[in-house]
């Protein structure tokens, strides 16, 4: 018999988060507290909690060495990746602001993975070009507007198995309110309804977080 589906309140929250291994330790915690001391209520833009340790459980499961994120704010979900890779992985961030990043660099530092990160300050549609080799493993997490060119961009640059997770993908549920029409709710629609019916990738919308789309290139 199925469970009765229940909101996940901050309580159960904090319980899945504790029985998420690898578990979060003091370094992931400091860096989500100094996001809020510094950034107040865009500390929004960090990941939800949850997703951190999907994130790191991902990279293991793909056998990932070669990662990209689109968006990386203040730098916990790269914290999370970049902690699951293996010897030799290396994890490329790309994001439009050097402030935010350079809060998340001493966190990755005590955490023993700052040599597995390589950072890319500007706009992405154009870093993105810069991107040699293949992804194994790519999260975007930047400007809704543009998600269809990062998937694009990083999906030609990946081996079939490679997969693509974009985050937001159900956008606080705006998703099913027609009335919205702003351009980041429009533009999540599209992208979702784009992956879905892209038949290079398998694509797979799960309620993680905000919303992952998964797309898994064949």
């Amino acid at each position: 018999m199925a469970g009765k589906q229940i909101p996940l309140t901050d309580e159960l929250r904090t319980y899945l988060v504790a029985h998420s291994d690898p578990p979060r330790t003091d370094v992931h915690h400091d860096l989500m507290q100094a996001t809020a001391r510094e950034f107040g209520d865009l500390a929004i833009m960090a990941v939800a909690q949850e997703q951190g340790p999907w994130l790191s459980f991902m990279v293991g499961l793909l056998g990932a060495t070669r990662v990209v994120e689109v968006g990386t704010f203040t730098g916990y979900s790269a914290l999370c990746m970049a902690e699951a890779l293996p010897a030799g992985g290396h994890l490329t961030c790309f994001d439009v602001s050097s402030e935010w990043v350079d809060v998340g660099r001493p966190y990755w530092a005590a955490a023993g993975v700052a040599d597995r990160i390589d950072v890319v300050i500007g706009d992405a549609a154009e870093t993105l070009l810069q991107l040699e080799g293949k992804v194994d493993l790519a999260f975007i997490d930047a400007d809704k507007e543009n998600y269809l060119t990062y998937y694009e961009m990083i999906l030609e640059r990946m081996e079939p198995g490679g997969l693509i997770v974009a985050d937001n993908a159900l956008w606080s549920g705006a998703v099913l309110d027609e009335s919205d029409v702003s351009e980041s709710t429009v533009a999540i629609r599209e992208f979702n309804t784009h992956v879905v019916n892209d038949d290079r990738v398998d694509a797979l919308l799960v309620n993680i977080g905000d919303g992952l789309m998964l797309a898994r290139k064949r």
